[in-house]
């Protein structure tokens, strides 16, 4: 079939369903932390995606003038990331009573054994990665299709540190909306009950497709 190029306009991005009730994470991450988290951190992003796009497109149109592209790309960098990196958060995490918690399975449970000698010390070297992290941002489990080996990293902000082509597979969101109405200033307790709604199932179909 002969290609007859790309037709129509740009989708927008759109607030992704949650995957679960605002309730389903308690006691780890309460409705009250996840309401807020979702209807009006995550959906603001959104919102400020589609206007990021958007200003561009007027800049390429020539209807926007004094406009600093450094800026321009910042903003939209910020809140793209910010959709997408929430987006993958939401399905990082399930309720205790179905896939939450618990421990990976599979290759991925392979992949931990064979570099950290056993889940113990991977989930330990993860805590401790999490907990280094200056200010706010994520923490992040890659996959390198080049050495077959798991990296750990962490991003400042939404500015993503990225290692170029390593696909992320699972993701802990470190900003104060994610827990200070729960957990007040204590981060570190936040950072040890995710380990209760962690969803290795996500995380294992996501590193199946590099496999």
């Amino acid at each position: 079939m002969a290609y007859e190029g790309i037709k129509g306009e740009l989708k927008k991005y759109e607030l992704p369903p949650l995957p679960y009730k605002l309730n389903a994470l308690e006691p780890y991450i309460s409705e009250q932390v996840m309401d807020l988290h979702y209807n009006m951190h995550h959906k603001g992003y959104v919102a400020a995606s589609n206007a990021a796009v958007e200003k561009v497109q007027k800049i390429v149109n020539g209807e926007v003038q004094g406009y600093d592209w450094q800026g321009v790309v910042r903003n939209l960098v910020f809140n793209i990331n910010g959709h997408k990196l929430h987006t993958m958060f939401w399905n990082n995490m399930a309720p205790a009573d179905s896939k939450g918690g618990g421990k990976p399975g599979g290759a991925l449970q392979d992949l931990i054994e064979r570099q950290f000698g056993t889940y113990d010390k991977f989930k330990q070297t993860f805590t401790d990665v999490m907990k280094s992290l200056t200010g706010t941002g994520w923490a992040v489990l890659h996959y390198d299709t080049e050495t077959g080996g798991l990296v750990i990293s962490t991003v400042e902000n939404h500015f993503i540190n990225h290692i170029a082509e390593l696909p992320v597979i699972q993701i802990v969101d470190e900003f104060e909306h994610a827990y200070y109405l729960q957990y007040k200033n204590n981060r570190n307790a936040y950072l040890d009950a995710w380990w209760g709604v962690v969803n290795w199932a996500n995380a294992e179909k996501r590193l199946e497709k590099y496999l």
